[in-house]
Order: structure tokens, then C-alpha cells, then sequence
């Protein structure tokens, strides 16, 4: 038909769907061949793979005791601001001894179930004369004082001789942890300053159960100020590893 634009059925074939192309050829299946492996090199792939895991763990453990290794090497290496300290630094430090203490209830316990707090410690015969009231006291205040981080700080009574321990000083020691020690066995773990006694003394204790402080003796208002800086200290430079309770 003229003018038509119909095309040609013959010259212009329908092409086929691909399935029935495939149904209608029987083509060859392509394969690509891998040559093998070289077992030494997958050994040494393996060895490569497990080093560069190690150092990325050890990266890692690193990272997350970066903290504790530095609050431990600030406190036991550096000491900072130590030229300013109150109290007396004590090299080498020492460390509770194994000996058996008394409650005021009677109950015997081991000397060594004090480590896990800071102690603010003081030393003095069970009577309690003037002085070991003092230090009772101040002890109380320097605990109270240091706020929320004083649930990482017990004050200790260390009661020598044989006296009984006034009764009406144990409503005020009710925050206080007291132990009845033999002086003679106590005196080779502390020690007071020269020409000083035992009882002269508060001492420091770390968690460890380290005895690394002493301040000096005749404790006042303006001596508990600079105490408490001290104690400020040692809980800042310990935060990052000490934590509050036992």
C-alpha cells in the first residue's frame, strides 16, 4: 500500500526472548581456571593477618590503661607538687604488716583487712588522753571536709595498752574505724619523725595498704588546711584506679 510505514516482517525478524534463544542453542559453559594457592604464602598471609591483630589489641589495651598507668606513674614517680606537701613522703614505703587486731566489740580481725581505702590514722593508748582527742577530732574534719570523695578515705583509731576505751568518746567514733594493736609490733611498720613518739603523728595510708605519709606533729586549724590540700592531692592524682569502698 503506498505511503505505508509497516515494516517489513521479513527484513525487520521479532527478536526473541533470551530463554527461548537458550532452548534453541546448545552453547558452550565459559569456566575460568584459578590457578592454586601457594601454601607458604597463605602462611605467611595468616602470620601478617595475626601480628597486625595483636598490635591493633595492644593499640587498644593501651588506650584504655593509658589512665591508670599515668594517675600510678604520677603518684609513685613524679609526685607532683610534692616540694609543697605538708606532710612527709615516705621512701621507701611500707607496707602493712601481718598482724592481728582487735575491735572494741572484742572481735579479732586481721590488721590487713584495712587496705582498699585511703587511712587517715592516728596512734594513741586507749585512755585517750588530750592530744589523741585532738587528733580524733581533726580526723572527723579532715574526712568530713573532703566532700563527696571522703566515701574513699577512713579515719583509724590504732588503740595500744591495755585501758578500756572511755565510753563517752564512742558516739563520736561511730564514723571511725578502731583497732586495738600491740604498739611494739605497730612501731615496725610506722615510725614518728626523730626525737618525736608515736602518737605525735597523723599518718597517711594508700589502698594498697602503703604507708607513704606523715604529717608533722601538733595538729591545728591552719595545719588541718594544708592537710586536707594533701589529701586533695593524693585522691586527684588517684582517681583514674581508686574507687570508694573495699
Amino acid at each position: 500500500m503506498s505511503g505505508s510505514k509497516l515494516s517489513d516482517p521479513v527484513s525487520n525478524p521479532k527478536p526473541q526472548p533470551l530463554a527461548e534463544q537458550a532452548q534453541g542453542e546448545d552453547a558452550p559453559l565459559g569456566l575460568t581456571v584459578h590457578s592454586m594457592p601457594n601454601p607458604t604464602e597463605v602462611v605467611l598471609a595468616d602470620e601478617k593477618r595475626t601480628r597486625s591483630g595483636r598490635w591493633k589489641m595492644l593499640a587498644v589495651l593501651l588506650v584504655c590503661a593509658s589512665p591508670v598507668i599515668a594517675s600510678y606513674f604520677t603518684y609513685y614517680v613524679i609526685r607532683p607538687e610534692g616540694r609543697r606537701n605538708h606532710g612527709e613522703l615516705i621512701d621507701p614505703q611500707r607496707t602493712l604488716p601481718a598482724l592481728e587486731a582487735t575491735k572494741i566489740s572484742g572481735e579479732k580481725v586481721p590488721f590487713n583487712s584495712l587496705k582498699g581505702q585511703w587511712l587517715l590514722v592516728s596512734v594513741a593508748d586507749a585512755s585517750c588522753n588530750e592530744t589523741c582527742q585532738k587528733h580524733l577530732y581533726f580526723q572527723r574534719q579532715l574526712r568530713e571536709s573532703l566532700g563527696k570523695e571522703k566515701e574513699r578515705i577512713d579515719w583509724v583509731w590504732l588503740a595500744t595498752g591495755d585501758a578500756p576505751v572511755d565510753e563517752k568518746l564512742l558516739p563520736a567514733l561511730s564514723q571511725a574505724t578502731v583497732l586495738r594493736v600491740n604498739e611494739q609490733s605497730l612501731s615496725e611498720w610506722l615510725q614518728p619523725a626523730a626525737g618525736r613518739q608515736l602518737p605525735d603523728h597523723l599518718y597517711v595510708v594508700d589502698p594498697m595498704g602503703n604507708w607513704m605519709m606523715r604529717f608533722p606533729p601538733g595538729i591545728d586549724l591552719s595545719a588541718a588546711s594544708k592537710a586536707k590540700k594533701d589529701l586533695d592531692r593524693l585522691l586527684r592524682a588517684s582517681s583514674f584506679w581508686d574507687t570508694p569502698g573495699r
